[in-house]
């Protein structure tokens, strides 16, 4: 495929079609853009004062771009001609193809007709480069034209009405390139972005998504990224099932569950903000500071009580309010009012309120501590109502002090409305990021920080591909299931298989201490009373068996673990969009009901499994709790590994996959009951396909 460096940054411009065409060329000429544009239009012999050309054949030369507002029908035609006259890239604008009933084939007979023609669409807005001034737009936009734009983020979004939308924001966030993905019939939302991130002067990249196109092209983008240092913000719709059936109606994405999400995004290092104006701030905090390292926030107010609310908004995230350094501390007091209690965050009064001089020393001294960022809490008054002359200099010696001390400053408004659209704009230019709003500044200082942990580690291996074989689904009972792991070294305990009172004695004998006898081919045992625990004679393993034979024609027989110390589930799931992925939490009959668990995406390793099990709300049990003794967390992490490379192993057959409980004592990790869904190859029904 061409490369979309002439449908990014064009030189000529066809636009095809009627009034949406017409609005393109007026957004052209709103915006200055100094190429060449061809109206195509069968009819007219103008469109917008410019001369037009009855066809896509009689152009005076291939275009660079071309915006293609005809109905669906003639959009595929129009393409067609356009790839045969070596156009550099089309935007699609109609709809009715994959997202409608009949429109799979229009859309298959769409990517055919552009061949190796880029493509963006359809059912899509188009695309506008702020940065060069070519809005391929046919409506009103609210972005700032190319002379008062230098850098800037880009943002590629499959809605375009939420894409209008954002171009509307008076947050002083600075837009490099707006681009709607719309079905990505050819092109996905990370060919995309991967393409805009080529341009040096993007400084971030935000996504919305709907649905995953492919998995292997945002690890691509992951890793490009990285190599360029942009950081990546994700808005993923589809945490409830209206949104995953919206997203299905609207450009017939396919949603990925919420968790499943989650995990693919952290493997890949891109934050995940949960709505626009968590997005937006954090754009523009990445715009201007990049990802931030270890070091946590320190955080400066006038007020006592913002200072108090902005505490307690820290505290239900994972940022840190470390305090202060010995050496800045004493230095900070000497330079504070004496009633001003030195802290992180700190509560400076008004005592140097409009003292240029004095209030530059105390910033200075408070952010020599190395934060990883810098925050001075202001609110701005209204400018229609308000003088802010005091406030400009509270800003000048903010920016002096963080300029003194290098550090990377931020200016928070606690209500989004009181930081303006000029003042931040200002702010961005003296190199602080403004951020409006305590809750959504907070997820976009998360966001950075999370980045900049993701950064120092290594890019994981692309997730496992989601391939799947065709064919009848097979379940393997408990004994058959625990055969198949134990074979990749996950521990279980010895057992026999049963089929009448005196195998199921004898068995017990030979296991010796007590023993557990389940009916086989039985799921959820404990609701249909298919299990015994803990028998210690002959007598009650000789009743358990009878009661067990009713249930089923084969019985497991096998040892009885003693001294748990906590019970974990461990499950591998497919992903509709997704693929395989690993989920581990709390175990045993309450899994349901705890909801205890972290999702990671395929193949892990072992950092990465432990550091999930940390995030369980039952993590305190594995290193001891109240008296008792820890688990063998080691053995747990291998087992755990083990599962998961049974899971890679099988990734083409594999369906589901519940280990419930794997048992930890202070010894040994054991699964203690197991279950494997696949789907047998065409002609292969036996327990020979996982």
């Amino acid at each position: 495929m061409q490369t979309l460096d002439r449908l990014l940054r064009p030189r000529t411009i066809a636009v095809v079609g009627g009034v949406e065409a017409r609005r393109v060329v007026e957004q052209c000429q709103r915006a200055g853009f100094a190429g060449d544009i061809w109206p195509v239009h069968p009819t007219r012999r103008t469109v917008a004062g410019f001369a037009a050309y009855a066809s896509v054949d009689d152009l005076p030369a291939a275009p660079d771009a071309a915006f293609v507002g005809v109905n669906r029908n003639a959009t595929i035609a129009c393409v067609a001609a356009l790839a045969r006259r070596g156009g550099g890239g089309v935007i699609c604008y109609a709809s009715g193809f994959r997202e409608a009933a009949d429109g799979g084939a229009l859309q298959s007979g769409l990517k055919e007709a552009a061949g190796d023609m880029p493509v963006i669409g359809p059912n899509c807005y188009g695309l506008i480069n702020y940065l060069d001034g070519v809005p391929l737009w046919p409506d009103q936009h609210g972005g700032a034209l190319p002379s008062q734009t230098r850098r800037g983020v880009a943002i590629v979004s499959q809605s375009s009405n939420m894409a209008i939308n954002m171009t509307m924001q008076r947050r002083g966030l600075p837009l490099a390139y707006l681009v709607t993905a719309g079905n990505q019939a050819q092109l996905g939302v990370a060919d995309l972005a991967g393409a805009l991130l080529r341009d040096e002067r993007v400084s971030a990249i935000g996504l919305h998504i709907e649905g995953f196109d492919s998995v292997a092209g945002l690890h691509a983008l992951a890793k490009q990224a990285r190599a360029r240092r942009v950081p990546v913000v994700v808005l993923k719709v589809g945490r409830s099932p209206q949104a995953q059936a919206a997203a299905l109606s609207h450009t017939a994405a396919i949603a990925s569950s919420d968790a499943g999400t989650n995990a693919l995004l952290q493997r890949l290092g891109f934050a995940r903000v949960d709505d626009l104006a968590e997005f937006l701030e954090a754009l523009k905090l990445l715009h201007v500071h990049g990802a931030l390292g270890a070091g946590g926030l320190g955080a400066m107010s006038c007020s006592g009580g913002e200072a108090g609310l902005l505490a307690d908004a820290v505290a239900q995230t994972r940022l840190t309010l470390p305090p202060l350094d010995a050496e800045p501390a004493q230095a900070l007091a000497a330079v504070v009012n004496p009633l001003v209690n030195v802290a992180n965050p700190l509560d400076y009064h008004t005592f140097a309120w409009g003292d240029e001089w004095a209030l530059r020393q105390i910033f200075a001294g408070f952010a020599s501590s190395g934060f990883a960022a810098t925050l001075l809490v202001l609110d701005f008054p209204r400018d229609d109502r308000c003088d802010a002359s005091d406030w400009q200099t509270t800003l000048r010696a903010f920016q002096s002090a963080i300029a003194e001390g290098r550090a990377k400053g931020v200016v928070l408004a606690s209500m989004s409305e009181n930081m303006p659209e000029a003042t931040a704009a200002q702010l961005i230019e003296r190199g602080i990021a403004p951020l409006g709003g305590l809750r959504e500044a907070l997820a976009a200082l998360q966001c950075a920080a999370d980045i900049g942990a993701a950064w120092a580690k290594p890019l994981p291996a692309p997730p496992l591909a989601n391939d799947t074989t065709r064919g009848e689904r097979v379940v393997l009972d408990e004994a058959a299931s625990k055969d198949r792991l134990a074979a990749f070294g996950v521990a279980v305990p010895p057992a026999a298989i049963a089929s009448s009172v005196g195998e199921a004695v004898d068995a017990a004998r030979s296991l010796a201490g007590g023993v557990v006898l389940k009916a086989l081919g039985i799921p959820h045992k404990t609701e249909r009373q298919a299990v015994c625990l803990d028998l210690r004679d002959s007598a009650a393993v000789e009743a358990a068996a009878t009661h067990l034979l009713r249930l089923s024609d084969r019985i497991l027989v096998e040892r009885f673990t003693e001294d748990i110390v906590v019970e974990l589930i461990v499950g591998v799931y497919r992903d509709p969009a997704l693929g395989l992925l690993l989920t581990v939490g709390s175990g045993g009959v309450l899994v349901e009901l705890a909801g205890d668990s972290s999702t990671l995406t395929l193949p892990t390793c072992k950092a990465d499994v432990g550091a999930a099990l940390e995030r369980l709300r039952c993590a305190p049990l594995l290193h001891g709790y109240r008296g008792r003794p820890p688990a063998a967390l080691e053995s747990a992490l291998d087992a755990i590994l083990a599962i998961g490379e049974f899971a890679v192993a099988n990734n083409a057959t594999l369906e589901e996959l519940d280990v419930n409980p794997l048992a930890l004592t202070p010894s040994q990790a054991v699964a203690l009951d197991a279950l494997v869904r696949f789907r047998a190859p065409a002609g292969n029904t036996g327990s020979e396909a996982a």
